[in-house]
C-alpha cells in the first residue's frame, strides 16, 4: 500500500469521521471503499491487448520500382 495525502473541507472530513464512527471502520478504509465504488461504475474498462497481426515473407520484388504501380493493378485494368 502506498500513502497518499488527501485534502477535505471541514465539514465533509466531520460527516467521514462520524460515519467511521458509526460503522466502527478507520476513515481510510471508507474512503477506500468509495474510491472503489467510483471506478467500478466510472472507469474506462481496461484496453485489450490484440495479438499481432502475422508477418509472411513474400521474397524479393521482381519488378523495378518504375513500372511497380502499374503491375500492382493490371489486374484491375481488365474489370
Amino acid at each position: 500500500m502506498e500513502k497518499m495525502q488527501i485534502l477535505f473541507p471541514e465539514p465533509q472530513l466531520a460527516r467521514l469521521r462520524q460515519a467511521a464512527k458509526v460503522m466502527d471502520r478507520p476513515v481510510s478504509e471508507l474512503v477506500r471503499a468509495a474510491v472503489d465504488a467510483w471506478l467500478a461504475a466510472n472507469a474506462p474498462a481496461p484496453r485489450q491487448v490484440r495479438e499481432a497481426p502475422p508477418v509472411y515473407g513474400l521474397g524479393d520484388i521482381q519488378t523495378d520500382a518504375a513500372t511497380l504501380r502499374e503491375r500492382a493493378w493490371e489486374d484491375r485494368a481488365e474489370l
